[in-house]
């Protein structure tokens, strides 16, 4: 028997054995006219196999749906964490509460970025199948159908925090109400007596950026206020889009009395904008952000938001992760966690 064949049977079932998908590994092998130690290298996320062969195998596991029998290959101490975009107090947040469960179980952090991809690269996707870490969390990411399928073959579990757009039910996500977040903030401030209010939400491509405006919309028609397109406009979660759209909507003729914001980077944003023109907060413009991020205590005034529970979304996408990989089936694939809105001094009824 040659090394690499040892190899294969040290990591994969028996050629004969058949795992959860049906089909067999030799049948795989057979089937892409290869050796059923090259699949075993596929299977791993060896670099030594030709990318003409490596896609015709990958084929033929979707195709087959393959998946790896649970314990046929010890996986890493590892979990790893992707984001869409690494930076700001917003992924710190989730940072930590990952790293809470982490601890406990003896695992250790893989922090990456998809830079400001919706899906992260296929080279991601190959360090993940070399690591085979004990679970995948995606931040406000998620995986197309094809990377669904590499790591649903490696027995790999994932789950999606905050999802970007809809998962589906064959994908366990953890979210927060945004809905109900986006209409706590705008009732809020009709109930403060505010009449033109303008929303700055985040990118049309997120779900939580749609659920939000949608809860901004709701509570105005519910009060019977008219929903005026011209106040709601869309920036992308940073401060520069919170300035800059800040500008555009209290240079209007007809400015409006208060701002909600879809995160908390957006408010400060609109704070250096009012500045900017000589208002006040909140005597000129009362304001709304949404996260509850550990700064908005600490700016001048303190900022009126919707606390999105960061850590506790966090830890339980990794405990959930977890879980999933232990065989441990949840009750439901997709969990939301609530949102409060915690009321500060940036809002305050309107002067005119």
């Amino acid at each position: 028997m040659s090394p690499a064949e040892v190899q294969s049977r040290q990591e994969e079932p028996s050629s004969g054995a058949t795992p959860e998908g049906g089909a067999t590994l030799a049948e795989i092998a057979r089937a892409a006219g290869v050796s059923a130690p090259t699949v075993s290298k596929v299977l791993n996320g060896r670099a030594d196999v030709a990318p003409a062969t490596r896609s015709r195998v990958e084929e033929l596991l979707r195709r087959h749906g393959y998946r790896r029998r649970r314990g046929g290959m010890q996986q890493s101490q590892l979990l790893d964490l992707v984001f869409h975009e690494l930076e700001s107090a917003w992924a710190m947040e989730v940072i930590r509460g990952v790293e809470n469960v982490a601890r406990d179980e003896g695992l250790s952090l893989v922090l990456s970025e998809s830079a400001g991809r919706l899906s992260p690269g296929q080279t991601w996707v190959d360090g993940v199948l070399a690591r085979r870490p004990a679970g995948v969390i995606l931040v406000l990411s998620d995986l197309d159908a094809a990377q669904r399928a590499q790591l649903t073959s490696r027995d790999i579990p994932f789950v999606v925090m905050d999802p970007a757009g809809d998962p589906g039910g064959v994908v366990p996500s953890i979210g927060a109400t945004n809905w109900q977040g986006g209409l706590a903030a705008t009732r809020h401030l009709v109930e403060l007596g505010h009449r033109r209010i303008g929303v700055i939400g985040g990118p049309a491509s997120m779900m939580c950026s749609r659920a939000r405006i949608d809860g901004y919309r709701a509570a105005l028609e519910t009060a019977g206020l008219t929903v005026d397109p011209e106040l709601i406009k869309r920036g992308n979660f940073h401060h520069e889009s919170g300035y800059a759209i800040g500008l555009e909507l209290l240079r209007l003729p007809d400015r409006p009395t208060a701002i909600f914001t879809g995160n908390d980077l957006q408010a400060l944003g609109v704070y250096e904008a009012a500045r900017e023109l000589g208002l006040r907060i909140p005597e000129d413009l009362s304001v709304v952000g949404f996260d509850d991020l550990p700064l908005a205590r600490w700016v001048g005034p303190p900022l009126t938001t919707v606390r999105q529970p960061l850590t506790e979304m966090a830890e339980a996408a990794a405990r959930l992760v977890l879980d999933l990989g232990r065989d441990r089936r949840p009750a439901a694939t997709r969990v939301e966690l609530a949102t409060s809105l915690v009321v500060r001094s940036s809002t305050a009824p309107p002067s005119r």
